[in-house]
């Protein structure tokens, strides 16, 4: 693909070079035993941090570039697609496009003098906390709660599908402050490693992904300060809703490189595989599957280049992110499966990247709210009067 010069300059190229090279060096190499092991080893994020990988939106007081330019962010996903270790640099993605901007949208200064510099050095791994065991997509209903007792509150519940749920050090939980209501009931609340009553269960076993950790959490009577507190009480939901938005647009770059990284994979395949004498892309129906797959993967990539340049001036909307991350998602589900069957039986092999691929992408229509929830967002903006879809 070539450089897309009206979205990146020669800073971010460099920058691109240097992930590239930690990618290749320091994930790589690793990823089929972090994939067996079911969890990536602390070293690499660490690395990552002293590398200038982590919190790079940091304030540099704190020990941080001070660069809030999302587009970094961008080519960390990008390049971890493109090397097809995505479970593996999870960790990072996670903890820069999700859960750093929590600390620096709603943490006090006190809490973010104590937090944020592990976040840039990769001492502090974050997580965020939100689905329960039968609570997925609406949060109202969640049930997990947070008593006030004195200088701290007293949390009992259950999270599940936590990624980085088993090496994170630092996990935003969204609890209920006030049980009797449901979005202003919300709040949410910084739960440390080591916190009496917080412990971790069971190590979840995945399809795809399986280099990121992914876990269950609990809550008996767990003691946490209310320092800890992020916000007011009750205000729990509009932050998530507020920082849904890019996560939602992170998962749209991860799903439009993944689907543009396995097409090229596939181009390849195609121009060296043989069958009945000729090149399997020499066939009309290979070409023609190829061709739709092209054209469709560039339409999308200039859509969500579109909306990063937007989200850089903080345009970006629940609606605009809701159409992109069920757009690239459903995409990428097409291609990656259109892309296993040119493979032919060498598609079912593990060996093959496209079967890896193929494994990793199918969570992608589910979690940040499942493609259902995407397009009732979309809907609900529709039927508001008086308000006009953004052209």
């Amino acid at each position: 693909m070539a450089v897309r010069r009206d979205l990146f300059d020669d800073t971010h190229e460099d920058f691109r070079q240097s992930f590239r090279t930690f990618v290749r060096t320091e994930i790589v190499p690793h990823h089929e035993k972090w994939e067996a092991a079911g969890r990536v080893d602390r070293s690499m994020f660490l690395a990552a941090g002293a590398q200038g990988f982590l919190g790079m939106a940091v304030p540099e007081e704190y020990g941080g570039l001070g660069v809030d330019d999302f587009r970094f962010n961008v080519i960390i996903s990008e390049e971890l697609q493109r090397a097809n270790v995505v479970g593996s640099g999870m960790c990072i993605t996670l903890h820069n496009d999700i859960v750093l901007p929590y600390l620096l949208g709603t943490a006090t200064e006190e809490q973010r003098a104590r937090w944020l510099p592990g976040f840039v050095t990769g001492e502090t791994m974050g997580a965020i906390s939100m689905t329960e065991p039968g609570t997925g997509s609406d949060l109202a209903a969640i049930r997990t709660t947070a008593v006030r007792d004195g200088d701290h509150y007293v949390l009992n519940g259950a999270k599940t599908f936590v990624t980085n749920g088993l090496n994170a050090d630092l996990v935003v939980v969204a609890v209920k402050t006030d049980p009797a209501e449901r979005h202003r009931g919300i709040s949410l609340i910084v739960v440390e490693e080591g916190t009496p009553g917080f412990t971790r269960g069971r190590h979840l076993r995945k399809i795809g992904l399986k280099s990121q950790d992914t876990a269950e959490l609990f809550f008996d009577d767990a003691r946490v300060p209310a320092a800890n507190l992020l916000g007011e009480p009750g205000t729990g939901f509009a932050t998530l809703m507020a920082n849904l938005a890019q996560e939602r647009l992170a998962l749209s770059v991860s799903a439009i490189t993944g689907a543009r990284a396995v097409l090229d994979l596939t181009i390849d395949y195609c121009r060296e595989r043989e069958a009945f004498g000729q090149r399997l892309s020499s066939f009309q129906n290979t070409k023609f599957e190829l061709a739709e797959m092209l054209t469709a993967t560039e339409v999308a990539q200039v859509y969500v280049d579109h909306l990063v340049r937007r989200h850089l001036s903080g345009d970006v909307d629940a609606e605009d992110a809701a159409k992109a991350k069920w757009w690239t998602t459903e995409l990428q589900q097409d291609v990656v499966n259109r892309c296993l069957q040119l493979h032919g039986g060498y598609g079912f092999m593990e060996e093959y990247p496209v079967a890896r691929a193929f494994l990793d992408a199918r969570v992608q229509t589910i979690y940040a709210g499942t493609n259902e929830i995407m397009k009732e967002i979309i809907g609900r903006s529709i039927d508001t009067p008086g308000k006009r879809s953004r052209r």
